[in-house]
């Protein structure tokens, strides 16, 4: 049996879950961003005491099929991009739709709906929060990113971030260097 859990973006919160499942007295095989596989089925009780003691560390239980569809989606975008060493050379709509066993259209449409913005703007709200990560560790110039995370130009980047925060990466690493200095004379 697989549980689906909404909000589950870290390492942190399989961490979590792996605790509550213990404390429980739940037996899995597996935890996975958004999704664990148990070794049997729960009881009711168990169901409702783990949902219950997810949200209240910000993490959901999902029972519905859409709600469960969607947070797949998420899951394969947030993995694709924050925890893989290297984004897919394919059309991420294909790397998707291939992951997930699904039509990509399907795919698109149920979770416009949900969520209000295509799967395509939250791929680039988290590149772009990827781009800000690799930025503030100082790991690699702009270019390096660019080329990193398959933007066609350092200056399509450039756009694409400043689109999304209103400030130019060179600016927005700016700010973070003087807050971080100034964090450090406190």
């Amino acid at each position: 049996m697989t549980i689906y859990i909404k909000y589950m973006v870290s390492l942190r919160c399989k961490m979590l879950v792996q605790e509550e499942l213990k404390a429980l007295g739940i037996q899995y095989s597996r935890i996975d961003l958004g999704a664990v596989d148990l070794m049997d089925d729960i009881a009711q009780d168990q169901h409702e005491m783990l949902k219950k003691n997810l949200s209240r560390s910000g993490l959901e239980l999902l029972d519905d099929k859409r709600s469960i569809l969607i947070e797949k989606i998420k899951n394969v975008i947030v993995q694709m991009i924050h925890h893989e060493n290297e984004l897919p050379r394919k059309n991420y709509s294909d790397y998707i739709a291939e992951t997930l066993g699904y039509d990509y259209t399907y795919l698109s449409n149920i979770f416009s709906e949900v969520n209000g913005i295509n799967i395509q703007q939250f791929i680039i709200y988290h590149k772009i929060e990827k781009v800000k990560e690799l930025l503030l560790y100082q790991e690699l110039n702009l270019t390096e990113i660019s080329y990193k995370l398959h933007y066609s130009s350092v200056s399509h980047l450039s756009n694409q971030f400043k689109k999304v925060t209103g400030l130019s990466p060179s600016f927005y690493k700016k700010l973070r260097k003087k807050r971080d200095s100034n964090l450090e004379n406190i």
